[in-house]
Parts: C-alpha cells; sequence; structure tokens
C-alpha cells in the first residue's frame, strides 16, 4: 500500500458526512488497511480474529492497560509473524501513523472519549455498544465523525443481517400485518450476585487503575471480581439494557423506524434477590412513549422461579411469547418474533406462522467496505444509530436513578392506563412474586416519568434529569465538546 498518498487525505480530513464520499480518495481493492485494537480482553478479541481474517486487512495495533492481555495479545500476534505496535495508553498507540483503523471494545465508559481521540487522530473507528456511557458523549462522537469526516461503525451486528431481520423489518414496514401496536424487547439473561467486600479491592498489579477509570470516577472497589463485573457499576457500565439489551433495543427501534430518542420515558425496577456491590438493576420494565407506538423493554436477570435459584439459571429464565433474548412485535393483524439476532418469524392472529427470515451477515467486512468507498450511507450501524439507540438505555437508567421506593398498589395505579406497559408491569410483578422477592417496602423503585425534546435531546420538565445526561470528568479524560455540523440545504 502507499501510504503517501493515505497520510495525504488523512491530513487534510475536515468535510462534513454530506460531501465525505466525494470530498475523500478512495482506497484500492489491494490497499491493506491497518488495525489497531483498543481493550481486547472480551469483546476485542472478535474484534481481531473478525478483521484480520479478510482480505487486505491487518491487525497490527494493540492496546490494553492490563499489561498481562497486553502481553498475551502480542504474542499471539508476533507467532503470525507480525511486528506489533503496542501501547498502554491509547493515545500513545493513535501517535503511530501507519494505523488507519481503530476497533475499540473497553468497558463503556471509555467508549467515547477512545473513539473519539482516534477520529481527530485521523482514524476510522469500529466502536463496540453502547457507543457511549451517557447521552450527551455519545452525541459528541457523532459530531466528531461528522466534523472530521471519518467512517465510525456500531457494533450491533443485528443490522448486517439483511437477509434476516433487514427483510422482516421492511415486510412490517410495508403494512404486511398493520400497523404496529407496540414493540417489546426482552433481555432475560442469568445475572447472579457479584459479591460484595468489607475492604476495599486491592487492585490487580498489572493493572494500570487511573488509565482503566479514565474518564469515570477514581473510587474504591468493593465487588469480587475486577472484570466484567464493572457492567453492574453506574460509574463504568450501563445495567444489562445497555450491555446485552442495547441489542434488543437497536432491533426494536429498527422495527418502529424511529430516529431519535422518545419524547417521554418511564422506568420500574430495581436490583432485587440479592445485596450485592451492584446498583444498575437486575429487573426492569421501561417503556419509551413514541407517537407511532409505544416501545417497551423488559430486563429479567432471576430465574422462572425461586426453586430454580438453586440450578443452573441459564436453563430456567422466562420466555415471554417466544423471545428471551429478543423482540415482539405486536400489530394489528399479528405479530413478528425475533428471538436472536439473526431470525424472525411472523405469527397470525389465529396462531399460525405466516413467514420466516434467516440470515446473518458480515459486520466487519461491512465497515470494512464503507472504509475503502468512504460512503457513510453503505454502513449498516452508522454511528447516529449506534447514539439513538445507545441513549434510549442512557434515558431509561435516568428515569430509574430519579425513581422513589415504591408499593405494588402505587405502581400498578401509575401505570393502569398505558395499556401494554401496564400488562408488562403484570408480568415483572407476578414474575418477582415467583421469585419470593418482597417488593413492598423492598427496593424496587417507580422512576420519574420524564419528558425530552428529540431534537436537542435535553429533557424538559426535570432539571435532575439533564444532569445525568453527561457526568463529571476526571481532568485529564474529558470528553471534548463538539459543535454539529450543519446540514447541507
Amino acid at each position: 500500500m502507499s501510504k503517501v498518498t493515505r497520510r495525504r487525505f488523512v491530513k487534510g480530513a475536515v468535510v462534513g458526512a454530506a460531501t465525505l464520499s466525494v470530498s475523500r480518495n478512495v482506497l484500492g481493492a489491494n490497499d491493506k488497511i491497518l488495525v489497531g485494537t483498543v481493550g481486547f480482553r472480551g469483546r476485542g478479541g472478535s474484534h481481531i480474529s473478525g478483521l484480520d481474517r479478510l482480505k487486505d486487512v491487518e491487525v497490527v495495533g494493540l492496546c490494553d492497560v492490563d499489561a498481562k492481555v497486553l502481553a498475551r495479545g502480542v504474542s499471539n500476534l508476533e507467532k503470525k509473524g507480525k511486528k506489533v505496535i503496542q501501547a498502554k495508553d491509547y493515545r500513545k498507540l493513535y501517535e503511530n501513523k501507519d494505523l488507519d483503523v481503530i476497533t475499540t471494545a473497553t468497558p463503556n465508559h471509555q467508549h467515547a472519549i477512545v473513539s473519539i481521540a482516534a477520529i481527530m487522530a485521523g482514524k476510522d473507528v469500529y466502536v463496540e455498544k453502547p457507543v457511549s456511557h451517557n447521552v450527551w458523549e455519545g452525541r459528541q462522537l457523532v459530531n466528531a465523525a461528522r466534523k472530521y469526516g471519518r467512517i465510525v461503525q456500531t457494533g450491533t451486528q443485528s443490522r448486517s443481517s439483511r437477509k434476516g431481520i433487514a427483510e422482516a423489518v421492511d415486510w412490517v414496514a410495508a403494512g404486511n400485518l398493520g400497523k404496529i401496536q407496540y414493540v417489546v424487547g426482552t433481555c432475560f439473561k442469568p445475572r447472579k450476585t457479584i459479591g460484595k467486600t468489607s475492604e476495599p479491592m486491592k487492585i490487580p498489579a498489572e493493572i494500570d487503575y487511573d488509565l482503566w477509570c479514565g474518564p469515570a470516577a477514581k473510587v474504591d472497589l468493593y465487588r469480587r471480581q475486577f472484570h466484567y463485573d464493572w457492567h453492574w457499576d453506574h460509574n463504568t457500565g450501563n445495567g444489562d439494557m445497555g450491555n446485552q439489551g442495547i441489542h434488543q433495543m437497536d432491533i426494536a427501534r429498527w422495527f418502529l423506524g424511529v430516529n431519535e430518542l422518545s419524547p417521554k420515558v418511564l422506568s420500574i425496577g430495581g436490583r432485587v434477590g440479592y445485596d450485592d456491590a451492584g446498583n444498575t438493576p437486575n429487573t426492569q420494565t421501561v417503556v419509551h412513549l413514541y407517537d407511532k407506538a409505544p416501545l417497551i423493554f423488559e430486563t429479567r436477570g432471576l430465574p422462572i422461579d425461586k426453586a430454580h435459584q438453586n440450578h443452573r439459571w441459564g436453563r430456567s429464565m422466562p420466555n415471554y411469547r417466544g423471545s428471551r433474548i429478543g423482540v415482539i412485535v405486536q400489530c394489528e393483524n399479528g405479530h413478528i418474533v425475533c428471538p436472536n439476532y439473526t431470525s424472525c418469524y411472523a405469527v397470525g392472529n389465529d396462531g399460525k406462522k405466516i413467514k420466516s427470515w434467516n440470515g446473518g451477515g458480515d459486520h466487519y467486512a461491512n465497515f470494512i467496505d464503507a472504509v475503502r468507498s468512504r460512503n457513510v450511507s453503505t454502513l449498516h450501524a452508522d454511528i447516529e444509530e449506534g447514539h439513538i439507540s445507545s441513549a434510549l438505555c442512557h434515558t431509561s437508567m435516568i428515569s430509574h436513578q430519579l425513581g422513589t421506593v415504591s408499593k405494588s398498589d402505587e405502581i400498578a395505579s401509575r401505570v393502569k392506563d398505558m395499556g401494554s406497559y401496564a400488562e408488562s408491569w403484570e408480568r415483572m410483578e407476578d414474575h418477582l412474586n415467583k421469585n419470593e422477592v418482597k417488593i413492598d417496602g423492598g427496593k424496587l423503585l417507580l422512576g420519574a416519568l420524564l419528558e425530552m425534546d428529540p431534537k436537542t435531546e435535553q429533557f424538559t420538565n426535570n432539571a435532575k434529569a439533564n444532569k445525568l445526561l453527561t457526568r463529571p470528568y476526571r481532568k485529564g479524560f474529558e470528553v471534548p465538546n463538539l459543535a454539529p455540523i450543519a446540514k447541507a440545504g
């Protein structure tokens, strides 16, 4: 690959998305794209394997704040004969001008800042879901992609199910089942206690904890496990709705065909069934009150009943109309079930299956194709799609965080006139009763009903909620405030 030409246009790439495909040079089909991956202990490993197998794409850069993880990754690439670019700090990795693309699968609180820094260094980016830890920084990520003319793909791989879910979306949009009445996303995934310690955790010596915290508050940890369980801490994670559920939230929004945040949101939920160091809900139902139809999201971390808590939870999770980790789209003349990442089937009101769709897709290949063509419109999951779906999870959590402990009859009275959402609450109440979770006098929160101006992405009825749209950033790890690019015409 001729790096001279590549670097020349990267250096001057401050253009709007509208002119991107005609303002940028186009990489040839045989030009090699060099990739660096930031954070690869878990999901980042699939970035490496998924991209490295593509023609004329090579992962040569690695970054991780865990010295053991970094050394292991470097060793694996060196065994393949590669000369590896490595760094503990992502900002050092970005100084290398030979890297064309950055992928990141760090903990959620680092997604936006790591991606924006890569964009500003002239890199294209593949960022895992959720693309942000809060609403404001997600919008800054979109603004950065547009301002610097970068290709940015979100890791919601169901968007590449073109023969599966995409065709089902189009079929419903054509009116084949009549109007959508409501959509329900489900995340019924076993989540046992993460425990709680009486003394602060001793951070493993191989981890640079200051870099790991980055923009998040640098605080003592009282959980048993350092890795992964950050998901259940508001400081660094977004609960299971923002972890697993973001996939199903995205599919649900795709069917609804809505491309902005909801005008109203309400949550009911809590962390129940055990007392541990986590503070995100393991049981929750949320409604986003779109004008077209309500989008409901249900999270369950406990099994079907108390007796099954002594067994393997993964085999005994609830099931809503064929969906555990999936989506139900209820229409006038039937409904759609999407039980996984790549397939859907339609059922008429008579209970008979009408039609089915199945087929995955290569989300990484779609990203690389767009990197070569410089055409944002060919991305299956452009960063703005990722921002909106991620932000729906975030606004759901804000409603929860501003909630008050409430009794069962108080919750029922609040939602009694909300149709399908009242039914969702009844399902959750039944689920908690079967798990012998005390609702009255317990830890279940009735969230604040929040009203939002989707254009400004600001709440209009709650000043406290607006403060939770962003966070205080630690010095040296501030997410830049980037003005949006004005749309042409």
